[in-house]
């Protein structure tokens, strides 16, 4: 099954009415009484009647506009070990073991197709991750339990400000400033509705364009050490998840023979954020040659099926300055 939430003028709120989506995307059918996707989560009750029309992706919001939980984990932990590389520090061992999790604003999802507002001197970055959306998960699930929860498979853009990230870690709390609204695919995805889904990860290229040129063509379930039944038991250890809890994979990273990746044009698989980009500059170069985006910069993140058919519809979005 595949679904999305629409807005309707002057009928639907913030959170959208819960449409049926056909597999080629093109149609669906919408919650008569403008049901929301949370609700139906919630009740466990996905039925929904009448005739099927037209599907505009533009009108479609992220799945869950707004959740009661997003917590956003770093399994590939490739990403990570060039991120210390690039700056000369050792990354510890338990990193291979136990998941780097954080949790990030929820109140408000960027649409798809939303603009990625703010000032350039930030360092705009985008992350092309894969996340899942939860039904209920008491706390101290293990693995299997963990897995069993999971309703919905979607793709996340975890929009990041670089350049406020090493002061606000510097204070040793988290992310507040340098995370803000991230935005999702038009569609979730039941992980039974994808012939990639398997133990826990998606098989498949993640596709990022910057500028219409390719940046990225990831399989996203390679080198990804921490599956989703892991990630969602690390962050059940010590709390119980509400049903509709989003929990993201991290930027999807690959290795190219045990070493760094290369860029496409290179014939490498590329990178799904700009950052892992200047950290391998930084270290075959001494200095990041890739700058962060800019007003106008254009970044476009989404999946194929074998026939060459969108899975979860396209994140397209553009950089606009504050002033």
């Amino acid at each position: 099954m595949k679904v999305a939430s629409v807005q309707i003028a002057g009928e639907v709120g913030a959170d959208g009415a819960l449409a049926i989506v056909s597999d080629d995307l093109k149609s669906c059918r919408i919650d008569a009484s403008c049901r929301s996707l949370q609700r139906a989560i919630d009740v466990m009750n996905f039925e929904v009647g009448g005739d099927a029309s037209a599907l505009d992706l533009a009108h479609c919001v992220s799945p869950l506009p707004r959740a009661y939980q997003f917590l956003d984990g770093s399994a590939y932990v490739n990403h990570v070990e060039l991120v210390r590389q690039a700056r000369g520090a050792q990354m510890p061992q338990s990193f291979w073991t136990d998941p780097l999790m954080y949790q990030g604003g929820s109140d408000g999802f960027l649409a798809p197709t939303d603009p990625i507002v703010g000032d350039p001197a930030w360092g705009i970055d985008f992350e092309g991750e894969i996340a899942v959306i939860t039904g209920p998960v008491r706390m101290g699930a293990d693995r299997d339990e963990a897995l069993a929860a999971i309703q919905f498979v979607m793709l996340c853009n975890d929009v990041s400000l670089r350049n406020l990230i090493p002061a606000e870690l510097g204070k040793g709390f988290g992310f507040v400033q340098s995370k803000p609204a991230c935005a999702f695919s038009p569609v979730a995805v039941t992980p039974d509705a994808l012939p990639g889904w398997k133990d826990g990860k998606l098989h498949g290229i993640l596709r990022v364009d910057l500028n219409g040129a390719p940046f990225g063509r990831l399989q996203s379930g390679q080198d990804m050490t921490f599956d989703f039944g892991t990630l969602i038991a690390h962050a059940a250890k010590t709390r119980n998840l509400a049903a509709g809890t989003i929990v993201g994979s991290g930027t999807v990273s690959n290795k190219l023979d045990g070493g760094p990746g290369k860029t496409v044009a290179a014939g490498g698989a590329g990178y799904a954020c700009i950052a892992e980009q200047r950290m391998i500059e930084t270290i075959q170069q001494g200095a990041p040659q890739t700058p962060f985006m800019q007003p106008g910069d254009r970044v476009q993140i989404w999946m194929e099926d074998e026939a060459g058919q969108s899975t979860f519809g396209m994140i397209d979005q553009t950089v606009q300055d504050m002033a």
